[in-house]
């Protein structure tokens, strides 16, 4: 905590000094009280009462404008504090390859940066002032207890030893409960998650019942971890509480004797209730806010171990810089490549090619023959465990992630529309774009008819996910988004996968525009697409099996001519 707490220093100071003045006075009230009965209700007149009470009274006033600052800027600094380390845990997540998604749950990521910090910010906010406040009145009230009649402070600090001892012990039980209770909160929200992105196909399959039974039995999994750390710090509150009252009553008993048998005043004794009532409440405080730290633990654990996770993507220290104007010469030097949670399979087996500036190239061949990890490689999202990728001779490892890819644009498989409206998601390619080539781009992709169907046109909200759109008019959107881009080198998955016979032939001669004089991968299962690349590369099982024209490969034979015949019906 304490590098976000550093920043605000001075806040921090004034948080400390307004909190230690707030306890000072209210250690102070004690004194006031035995004073006030001691004189005020003694021979000395109203005079000294008047005195007494005005006395206690701009104590009262001091200790509520000192308690109502520390409650603002405690308060401050606990949401300040939280944003902060949420803001570092999204940038670093950002920062992690898809290689790190490849095991890591969504679900566990939103409950760190929403759950955990919100336990975090708590601590900060409420249990860290609290409990230092509880301290030093437990500290003080001691003292002036001391002051007051060693003999009964001493009574109360034979049983210390015994409330300590507890909050060690419990509290270090609680602190592995505690995790292990975010542990299962955080797989009910990865479970939430999952099932909500899913609902069509769990609504189709009538999985409703069944995924209802086991969201249940994970709530109830949360639940029982839960409850046994609330038994354990239960079990805590008891014992200090029990032994702490305990003593005070104790000490009280014999006080009372003592003001009976004239040893003591009633102004003692009452100054020593106070302080022995102070004692044990502050005590039985700092007990429970002692869970709340030991909580807070757990939760910064989690926080850490996913900032401790290293990019496995990062920029030189001296990066190089692509030639400018950029070529778009790509070359793929004895590539091999295997991705992390399949490592005794590789995707791409001493895999070499090179693509000229300006030229087409499409990659076929069957599922898993390594056609999208190279678009993958290229992009930087893994790095090969051996050869090199040269764009315009420079090896990409060389470069800074950020200025690799801001050359390229790219249409995936799976196009992504974000929750915002169609002009938005367009301009995501290019956030500076003006609105006239927004509308441009979307026209270029063909999708600017169906967006100004749409009840608003381009201001039009397209939902979560674009859940209001076909899945041709995502793609056509994803489109839009890289020929706004204007990118030298272009990247297109199966770009035309999911649309209708018509919008594919449009978007077909908009792309034919978009690649002209640009550096384009092409990646295909439907052959129709592809006839037109200016050269057709057929990759099985990670290698180049073969290479040409449409025309060329369907003559030779071999692996192409076995899918032309099966997509066309014949050689042709």
């Amino acid at each position: 905590m304490l590098p976000f707490l550093r920043p605000y220093r001075w806040r921090v100071l004034g948080a400390a000094l307004a909190m230690m003045t707030a306890a000072g006075l209210t250690l102070g009230l004690g004194q006031g009280l035995r004073h006030l009965i001691d004189s005020g209700f003694g021979d000395a007149g109203p005079g000294a009462l008047d005195r007494a009470a005005l006395g206690m009274f701009a104590v009262v006033a001091g200790l509520a404008g000192a308690t109502a600052l520390r409650f603002f800027l405690i308060s401050w600094l606990g949401e300040r504090v939280a944003a902060d380390i949420r803001r570092a845990v999204f940038n670093h997540v950002l920062t992690l390859s898809p290689a790190f998604f490849e095991t890591a749950r969504t679900g566990d990521i939103l409950s760190r940066l929403t759950a955990d910090i919100g336990i975090l910010q708590t601590l900060v906010g409420t249990a860290i002032s609290q409990g230092l406040r509880s301290v030093l009145m437990v500290a003080g009230a001691f003292a002036l207890l001391v002051h007051t009649s060693p003999k009964l402070a001493g009574l109360v600090a034979v049983v210390v030893p015994f409330v300590v001892a507890p909050l060690i012990l419990f509290g270090r039980r609680e602190k592995a409960l505690s995790r292990l209770a975010q542990e299962r909160v955080a797989d009910l929200g990865a479970r939430a998650e999952e099932v909500i992105n899913a609902i069509r196909t769990v609504q189709v399959f009538t999985h409703e019942a069944r995924e209802q039974a086991r969201f249940a039995q994970e709530s109830e999994a949360a639940v029982a971890a839960t409850l046994r750390r609330i038994r354990t710090r239960a079990v805590q509150i008891l014992v200090v509480i029990l032994l702490g009252v305990g003593a005070i009553t104790l000490s009280l008993w014999v006080g009372g004797r003592d003001v009976v048998a004239g040893q003591m005043s009633g102004g003692d004794l009452s100054a020593f209730v106070f302080y022995a009532v102070l004692l044990a409440s502050s005590g039985a405080s700092a007990s429970e806010l002692w869970g709340e730290v030991q909580r807070a633990a757990g939760a910064a654990e989690r926080l850490r171990e996913l900032l401790a996770v290293p990019p496995a993507i990062t920029a030189p220290q001296q990066p190089q810089a692509l030639p400018s104007p950029l070529r778009g010469r790509i070359e793929f030097q004895n590539i091999r490549f295997t991705y992390p949670t399949r490592p005794d399979h590789p995707a791409l087996d001493d895999f070499s090619l090179v693509v000229e500036p300006g030229e087409t190239v499409a990659l076929v061949g069957p599922s898993g023959a390594g056609k999208t990890t190279l678009l993958q490689l290229l992009v930087r999202f893994y790095d090969p465990q051996q050869g090199r990728i040269l764009v315009d001779g420079v090896d990409i490892a060389q470069l800074h992630p950020a200025a690799l890819r801001a050359c390229i644009g790219a249409v995936p498989q799976d196009p992504v529309i974000f929750s915002a409206d169609a002009a938005s998601n367009i301009a995501y390619g290019r956030p500076d774009a003006t609105p006239a080539e927004i509308r441009a781009a979307a026209e270029a992709a063909a999708a600017l008819g169906f967006i100004e169907a749409l009840p608003q046109g381009m201001a039009t909200h397209l939902g979560a996910k674009g859940v209001t759109l076909s899945g041709g008019q995502r793609q056509r959107m994803a489109i839009a988004r890289a020929i706004l881009r204007d990118p030298a080198i272009l990247l297109l998955d199966e770009a035309t996968s999911a649309l209708d016979a018509e919008s594919e032939q449009a978007v077909q001669q908009a792309l034919a525009t978009l690649s002209r004089g640009r550096t384009t991968l092409v990646v295909a299962h439907r052959l129709a697409t592809v006839r037109r690349a200016d050269r057709i590369v057929v990759l099985d099982g990670g290698r180049v099996v073969a290479t040409g024209t449409h025309d060329d490969l369907v003559q030779q034979g071999g692996l192409y001519a076995r899918l032309a015949t099966l997509q066309f019906g014949e050689l042709s």
